[in-house]
């Protein structure tokens, strides 16, 4: 296994949601389809199965030179969602969001923690496919209110709180709005519209081999991921699927199956 830092993950977030089978609501204000009960019950038991925990040892090992004697994975899993590329597109009931993946936090011995990442290898079927270090999610996701999900802008590092009328920054790397501050939903569409609708595919962004169109993508054999989603992943790089990574470094370090 090795590390790599969460710009290819956000690649993978964007090309992962567009395999996640979803039944999305009437309007983007509606808010995003929650995975079912079944989903999330899972995703938090394949998160406590011997090789995911294995993975987490991983994660441990290699960001925080760390071999715990023993390592806790939590109970609750986070569903998190990535910005949709059609909600940037502005095409009429796309929701913001589409489910990425459901986030289990595993704690080490030592009280480090690592966020395990469950993706969908199948209908009904989820797989421990990376653990990132820290655990942002668990940790946002204690802010949010009733009713509202955890948004990740993959391109800004930006994590939101995405309530259905709209949305507010939690964190972000390169933010783009005041911390802390509603922004309605129309207006956060104008805005991800400006900073990403002219890097969709068919944009002569992409055409002249833009940031994020010439990265290549790493063989089947070195991720270890299901064969659904690195099919998808690979396709998202070759044909442009999703909104474009800005190429911005994460602190988060991860560690792919």
């Amino acid at each position: 296994m090795n590390t790599t830092c969460r710009k290819f993950a956000g690649c993978l977030a964007v090309a992962v949601a567009t395999l996640l089978p979803a039944t999305p609501p009437a309007t983007a204000s509606e808010g995003v389809a929650p995975p079912s009960a079944d989903d999330l019950a899972a995703a938090v038991r394949v998160a406590g199965q011997p090789d995911a925990i294995g993975l987490a040892r991983s994660n441990f090992r290699q960001v925080h030179q760390l071999e715990p004697q023993r390592i806790t994975m939590g109970d609750k899993g986070v569903p998190v969602y990535t910005l949709n590329p059609d909600f940037v597109r502005g095409i009429a009931g796309a929701p913001a969001g589409a489910l990425s993946s459901i986030a289990v936090t595993a704690t080490a011995d030592s009280g480090q923690k690592a966020t395990l990442q469950a993706m969908p290898d199948g209908p009904g079927k989820w797989v421990a496919a990376s653990v990132f270090s820290g655990n942002d999610e668990e940790t946002l996701s204690a802010r949010l209110k009733p009713g509202s999900v955890l948004l990740n802008e993959p391109q800004i590092n930006g994590w939101y709180e995405l309530g259905p009328g709209g949305v507010v920054l939690l964190q972000a790397s390169m933010p783009q709005s005041p911390v802390g501050e509603f922004v309605p939903l129309s207006d956060y569409q104008r805005q991800v519209r400006g900073r990403y609708a002219d890097k969709l595919p068919g944009s002569d962004y992409q055409r002249d081999r833009g940031i994020g169109f010439t990265q290549a993508v790493p063989p089947p054999v070195d991720t270890g991921l299901p064969v659904a989603i690195v099919a998808g992943l690979i396709a998202a790089g070759a044909a442009g699927a999703g909104v474009v990574l800005v190429a911005v470094w994460r602190k988060r370090r991860l560690t792919p199956r």
